[in-house]
């Protein structure tokens, strides 16, 4: 893995976080407990700042940037980000799923129990009420979590990526 300080400023990982092999987290990027970083991931904390909460995946080949001098990256707790998924400048609250290649710009706000759809692209200055699905190019809200099959989706997802993550600690 490639864990590097920029201008100062030096990622912190606690200890019961699983960072794969190849993954990339530079400068002031602060993890809570129990995430994971899965092959190919980036974490670019140089510009500004970038705060991830707990049992947080950041799955294969996503990115997570943010604005300099404007929009950090804030991530709640309980949030999968899926695979070549681009988060940046934005806030994600708890309980959120983005979905594989999916984008979220800056100054975006992802409301809780949200789930962005896989290849969705939320644009600029968008907010996203709690308890949503959007989806599409530009995405656009497409119903309500509970009315839909996947309102016990962000959970267990969430659960699964700390059980795998347990399976590549030495």
């Amino acid at each position: 893995m490639l864990i590097k300080s920029v201008n100062g400023k030096s990622p912190s990982i606690p200890e019961d976080c699983y960072v794969a092999e190849n993954a990339t987290i530079v400068g002031d990027v602060s993890f809570g407990s129990s995430c994971s970083v899965w092959f190919n991931a980036v974490i670019r904390g140089d510009v500004n700042f970038i705060k991830i909460g707990n049992k947080v995946n950041i799955q294969d080949g996503a990115i997570i940037h943010c604005t300099y001098k404007k929009h950090p990256t804030i991530i709640g707790n309980n949030v999968s980000i899926g695979h070549n998924a681009i988060v940046h400048g934005c806030t994600v609250h708890d309980n959120v799923l983005i979905g594989m290649g999916a984008i979220v710009m800056d100054n975006c706000i992802i409301e809780s129990n949200s789930i962005v759809a896989a290849g969705a692209v939320i644009t600029q200055n968008t907010v996203i009420g709690s308890g949503s699905i959007w989806a599409g190019v530009p995405a656009k809200k497409v119903k309500d979590i509970d009315q839909s099959d996947f309102a016990g989706e962000i959970e267990r997802i969430s659960n699964n990526y700390v059980m795998y993550s347990s399976w590549f600690k030495e």
